[in-house]
């Protein structure tokens, strides 16, 4: 006997597999961290997304590049936001990391397991110096504690002179 739910849900994590984030063109939203799950369920195929972080203006388009992407495969689902529990750039995949770097963003440290990810944290600690994506120089500043985005901080390489986003950790 064929399990026809899994077909579908395979059919679903495939077709998901190439939308990406609208914000960072370069990573998908399943190495983002944002496509949680995809679960059939009596009322039908559930995707769940997860924002970056509450209020996320990107999460509009999101949620419609999910919805497009399974219906050009056919797939009827609901697209459900669920909050709990919160993103965590911890959630991002390596892969992920080093598309961001690639692209020009540093991607985030680590997160301590002694910091709380609902803890604002202001700067990384003294002891993780944020690496430049375009030399790798760990000679650099905050400019800003809000970059192009949000959840992004604005840095200078030192050496290079030239300003990043650092996708900050929390």
């Amino acid at each position: 006997m064929v399990d026809v739910t899994s077909d579908v849900v395979e059919r679903a994590w495939s077709a998901l597999e190439t939308v990406t984030d609208p914000e960072i063109p370069v990573i998908t939203l399943r190495e983002l961290g944002i496509l949680r799950d995809v679960q059939e369920t009596d009322a039908g195929l559930q995707v769940i997304i997860t924002p970056s972080y509450s209020g996320c203006p990107a999460m509009g388009q999101i949620e419609d590049d999910v919805r497009s992407a399974l219906e050009q495969a056919g797939i009827p689902a609901q697209v459900v936001t669920r909050l709990a529990p919160a993103w965590t750039t911890d959630w991002l995949s390596d892969e992920a990391k080093v598309k961001l770097r690639a692209y020009g963003i540093a991607p985030p440290q680590q997160t301590r397991p002694d910091v709380s990810v609902l803890k604002f944290m202001r700067r990384p600690p003294a002891n993780e110096p944020v690496a430049c994506p375009q030399c790798g120089s760990t000679h650099t500043l905050v400019s800003s504690q809000f970059g192009s985005t949000a959840c992004k901080a604005l840095y200078k390489c030192l050496d290079c002179l030239e300003p990043f986003d650092y996708f900050k950790p929390y």
